[in-house]
């Protein structure tokens, strides 16, 4: 794949990285495709990795307490927080950072 290639697939996960409210997201926690991402990672770097299949980085992510799915005690708080997180979608995942 080429630089350009790369750069292009980046752009498209930056474009659809937005905010949303945690409770518009509920469906997906309650699904299990929710997905918490640490703030010292970049969303738009992990969601990439995961639309390429890094499955070494996206284990060492998790291993490092970086990555995995919203806890039940994460969704609570921020469901009575009504926080506001990023979130992009990375089928069948949704990344959310909070």
């Amino acid at each position: 794949m080429s630089q350009a290639e790369i750069d292009l697939i980046r752009e498209k996960v930056n474009l659809e990285t937005s905010q949303i409210a945690w409770k518009e997201l509920q469906r997906f926690f309650a699904s299990g495709t929710a997905v918490y991402v640490a703030p010292d990672l970049d969303l738009v770097e992990v969601a990439y990795q995961f639309s390429m299949d890094n499955k070494a980085l996206v284990e060492q992510w998790m291993q490092n307490g970086q990555l995995g799915l919203v806890s039940d005690q994460q969704a609570i708080d921020w469901l009575e927080a009504d926080v506001q997180v990023w979130a992009v979608v990375v089928k069948p995942w949704i990344l959310v950072q909070g």
